[in-house]
């Protein structure tokens, strides 16, 4: 039986390191799977937003991360996929933990990119994430 069509709670962390630079994972699954995209996942039953963004950080990359505050929420909506969430996105700053790919049947790559270098295929939550960073930067 398929899963009705309803919107799904998925959140975000931009993670950005002491030089400045955007931690991103190179999807292999839908939604945009071929893009790179900020850490994230969904919301589990009675779990926080924030407690989503750190839980899903560690998962994705092994760092231990600390959220700084709520950079943006994103309608992403992708019919030719059947996706439809809703995604919010947080700052946040590595506290620990050791960079590397826990998942690799989910991400083909995970590293740092510098903001004046990013990768031109990212995911719409990424893009968002990073231009609400960057204009919240002095």
């Amino acid at each position: 039986m398929k899963p009705p069509n309803v919107p799904r709670v998925g959140v975000g962390a931009l993670i950005v390191n002491s030089r400045q630079e955007v931690l991103l994972t190179l999807r292999k699954r839908a939604p945009e799977a071929g893009c790179w995209s900020i850490t994230g996942g969904k919301v589990e039953f009675m779990e926080t937003l924030e407690e989503t963004a750190v839980r899903e950080a560690k998962e994705e990359s092994g760092l231990d991360v600390t959220i700084e505050r709520l950079l943006c929420v994103t309608d992403h909506l992708v019919p030719e996929e059947g996706q439809h969430w809703v995604a919010p996105a947080y700052l946040a700053s590595v506290c620990g933990g050791e960079l590397c790919n826990p998942e690799p049947e989910k991400a083909e790559a995970v590293r740092f990119f510098a903001l004046d270098d990013l990768p031109p295929n990212l995911t719409l939550t990424a893009r968002n994430a990073i231009q609400a960073f960057q204009r919240g930067q002095p």
